[in-house]
């Protein structure tokens, strides 16, 4: 891959962190928003929880076939077609008037907005190796702090002018973000001589090759599925008794996990002096936050600790895997980001079907020990199987 003559100024890196927060935040609208929408549809919190689902799944599908294109095709270009696309999936979903329509603009959605994922390899090539980490740090605190936000903003938009105001906006905003990426981002014109099918088929062959990238997927994979589990069934638990709570005020929870996730910044300096190993294995333990949050069903207090806690320990243990993994092949960031976010988001809608099945089945109880259940297995792997051989690397 070529690198241009562009320096990675500041202003960029908040432009390409914006960008990457407000894509990746249009598949979260719909989460506070799911016991309005349910009532608007008729539909059981199963069903309702399939929205989610679909954008998810969306998101996969494009992780693994539309993300390998950054390294075959000029990625500005790539990158703006792709959010304005994103922003017709939610003109979709803002119109819709079925569930079968909705889920059908939420998974075009969430197939066009992982150009989060070609923003975030992009930054990584254009920073200097000694403060890659630190940036690539930056752009996923922004992803991250979209994922959290968006529950807050369309809580208050839902409460101005319902949950059709969210999309409409949304959408326009996605527009208004290409024509900035347009004129922000440099040209970078691939080097790749492979093909669609080679392209698709190396991302298979480095995760057969590299242990490394199997390990980072699959604690991706089970860390964003505990995040999942956690943020699609607390609509339901804060708009029943004893709380009662609006759209709005259900979404400012989000603030509390931006919060947590704007502290979880340096995971990306320490995996830059080689400290990978501290930050994961911290952050694991840091999953069994899911005792506080079990008291959330009658404190407030303890529901906030929780999600700051718990999101703070996603966001630092992701920096730290995508960090690793982008020492691996500097060529190929784009598929490596491609086979890791794959994983990442499948564990997110698997994560996110759990949660509506637990809480219709079990209530917050069910829910949180599904959580806990999921952050156990995910320290045992790290320590039987990981820990010892990336410590050595």
């Amino acid at each position: 891959m070529t690198k241009p003559n562009h320096e990675l100024s500041p202003a960029l890196i908040v432009l390409m962190s914006i960008a990457t927060g407000l894509a990746v935040a249009s598949n979260y609208y719909a989460q506070p928003l799911l016991d309005t929408i349910a009532r608007n549809f008729s539909l059981s919190a199963s069903s309702a929880g399939f929205i989610v689902t679909a954008a998810q799944l969306g998101y996969a599908a494009g992780l693994l076939f539309l993300v390998p294109l950054g390294d075959m095709f000029e990625r500005r270009r790539l990158i703006v077609s792709m959010t304005l696309l994103a922003a017709g999936g939610m003109l979709i979903t803002a119109s819709s008037q079925s569930l079968a329509m909705m889920i059908l603009g939420t998974a075009l959605t969430g197939l066009f907005s992982v150009v989060a994922q070609i923003l975030v390899p992009l930054a990584a090539t254009l920073a200097s190796p000694d403060k890659r980490g630190k940036v690539v740090g930056t752009i996923m605190s922004g992803l991250l702090l979209g994922i959290l936000l968006a529950r807050t903003v369309a809580g208050l938009l839902a409460n101005l002018g319902g949950w059709r105001t969210v999309f409409w906006v949304a959408s326009v905003l996605m527009a208004l973000m290409a024509l900035a990426l347009w004129r922000g981002l440099p040209q970078m014109k691939s080097e790749t001589h492979l093909n669609y099918p080679q392209l698709l088929g190396s991302v298979f062959s480095m995760f057969i090759s590299d242990k490394i990238l199997r390990t980072r997927a699959l604690l991706g994979c089970l860390t964003f599925a505990n995040f999942s589990i956690l943020w699609t069934s607390m609509a339901f638990l804060l708009a029943a008794p004893p709380f009662n709570y609006s759209d709005g005020v259900i979404g400012l929870f989000g603030l509390a996990g931006a919060a947590g996730a704007l502290g979880a910044r340096p995971a990306g300096g320490f995996a830059d002096k080689g400290k990978s190993h501290h930050t994961t294995t911290f952050g694991l333990l840091l999953l069994l936050s899911w005792l506080a949050i079990w008291f959330g069903h009658t404190s407030v207090l303890a529901l906030i600790i929780g999600i700051l806690v718990l999101d703070l320990t996603v966001q630092g243990v992701h920096i730290t895997n995508q960090t690793v993994i982008y020492r691996i092949h500097p060529d190929a960031r784009n598929r490596l980001t491609a086979g890791y976010m794959t994983s990442y988001f499948i564990g997110g809608a698997a994560g996110s079907l759990i949660s509506a099945s637990a809480w219709q089945h079990g209530g917050w109880a069910g829910v949180c020990l599904a959580g806990a259940t999921i952050a156990l297995v995910n320290l045992l792997v790290w320590w039987r199987g990981f820990h010892r051989q990336e410590a050595a690397n």
